[in-house]
């Protein structure tokens, strides 16, 4: 009885996702940590860890490394903001105003891309970026110029980050606004307010959880996409993680490369809990800002020094 009760109780049905994180994540997160106390021995060979320091660590936190960490950094927060300010009116249009018939229809379409490989994704837009892609001819048919020349620049990583991480940002965001339900708006345009005042104080705080999802789910895999700075940046778009690819691949040094993935996921922790804690900060701000103070008496109910004993013990 004991027996299975433990293998079909709580503690065994959830087994598989400890299994997962176990074996998904923990394992390979403490191989790469284990991996960047070590050093490489020689030419041949990518690791040692007979000899444990921190030596990786000082070569990691070179200059090169924290200016190309900046550069991410702010490649990341751009597009993620501007993967916010187009998936908000889509997501509302979508969740608020399409018919319920067509709305798979379209949630469909912005799945689509997802559908293609992320590689051939990417190099799609090399062929359109290209200064013989048809943006540069087109921009040359109306005589605005030479040659579109932006492949290979940090403005070309900008635009392949929105393209390719755009949905993670619509999916959740349509979730939260679908669910925070006609009632609430129809409720609050009775009251008086507009569509522009439900919007900010109905629709948007209530679809706040899909947006911090959606931020979260562009910002932690941006930090350490490297497949777009390869394809689209070249030498003027290096992301971290083109680096931390090179020193595995390239390189062979995988004591080097771990130390820098470690660093780089301790500044994504780091920068997100500064973020959270600003955003709850604004947010208390906000609330204290909008709240309504309601005058003694307004509610019919006499205050609790006013009434009498049994009547305030009830």
């Amino acid at each position: 009885m004991k027996l299975r009760q433990r293998l079909f109780g709580p503690g065994g049905l959830s087994f598989p996702t400890w299994a997962y994180m176990v074996f998904f994540f923990v394992i390979p997160v403490a191989l790469v940590i284990w991996y960047s106390f070590g050093y490489k021995p020689d030419e041949f060979t990518t690791y040692s860890t007979d000899t444990l320091s921190l030596d990786r660590y000082r070569e990691a936190l070179s200059s090169t490394f924290l200016s190309t960490f900046l550069a991410t950094l702010r490649i990341s927060v751009i597009g993620t903001l501007i993967c916010l300010i187009i998936s908000v009116p889509f997501a509302y249009w979508l969740a608020v105003k399409v018919p319920p018939r067509r709305r798979s229809i379209l949630l469909a379409l912005v799945l689509v891309p997802f559908w293609t490989n992320f590689l051939v994704r990417t190099l799609g837009w090399q062929v359109i970026l290209s200064p013989s892609g048809f943006i540069s001819q087109a921009v040359g048919a109306i005589g605005l110029g030479g040659p579109f020349d932006v492949l290979y620049t940090r403005a070309a990583v900008q635009i392949g980050v929105v393209y390719n991480y755009l949905p993670l940002m619509i999916l959740p965001l349509f979730v939260a606004i679908d669910r925070a339900g006609k009632n609430l708006r129809e409720a609050s345009r009775d009251l008086g307010a507009g569509r522009w005042r439900t919007f900010m104080q109905v629709t948007l705080p209530m679809a706040a959880p899909g947006i911090a999802s959606g931020c979260l789910l562009i910002f932690v895999p941006l930090m350490g996409d490297y497949i777009t700075a390869s394809v689209l940046g070249g030498a003027h778009g290096t992301m971290v993680g083109t680096l931390v690819a090179s020193q595995f691949n390239d390189g062979a040094n995988w004591a080097l490369g771990a130390a820098m993935a470690v660093v780089l996921m301790l500044f994504v922790l780091a920068t997100v809990v500064v973020v959270g804690v600003i955003v709850l900060i604004v947010k208390r701000l906000i609330k204290w800002h909008l709240r309504v103070d309601i005058p003694a008496g307004a509610t019919g109910r006499r205050p609790a020094t006013e009434r009498p004993e049994a009547e305030v013990t009830a």
